[in-house]
């Protein structure tokens, strides 16, 4: 078992099969020794676990395990590409987008679920440069949305 495999063991999480898209894009494209992974959900079995803008329908700590959910959603997408998770060297970079409110500013707050979660996973090398933008929606009203830019080694 490889050692970020074993690290998910020991956190209890349990990765779902990598989703198809239904659309006309890639979940994951590289180039030379990096990994852009699409924007990715928080769908637990094909629904998502929470709708809605954070600041109404979506509280801070729903939007914190919405980003934690995501991010195992992009584990799912990098282990179908990849095979095997100890070829991520780092994670570079989070774009993650927050479906919110009108007047509703703590984005980063929410989107440290998902960061908190990488550094769990990966350790120093799950530290990333981030950006955490709030927008008016999201597809299918999904609170969170996050794309990622990885290192990867052959």
């Amino acid at each position: 078992m490889s050692q970020i495999e074993q690290r998910l063991q020991e956190l209890g999480i349990t990765l779902p099969p990598s989703p198809e898209p239904r659309f006309t894009y890639l979940p994951c494209n590289q180039t030379g020794n990096l990994i852009y992974l699409s924007g990715q959900d928080c769908r637990i079995n094909g629904e998502l676990m929470y709708e809605g803008k954070l600041g109404r329908e979506v509280s801070i700590e729903q939007g914190q395990a919405a980003a934690r959910q995501t991010i195992i959603n992009c584990l799912s997408v990098m282990k179908g590409y990849l095979g095997d998770l100890d070829r991520v060297v780092k994670v570079v970079k989070m774009l993650a987008f927050v479906n919110s409110a009108p007047g509703f500013g703590d984005q980063p707050y929410v989107i440290n679920g998902a960061s908190d979660l990488l550094v769990e996973v990966f350790g120093e090398q799950g530290k990333h440069a981030r950006s955490a933008i709030g927008t008016s929606d999201l597809p299918f009203h999904t609170p969170v949305e996050i794309e990622l830019i990885l290192e990867v080694r052959d």
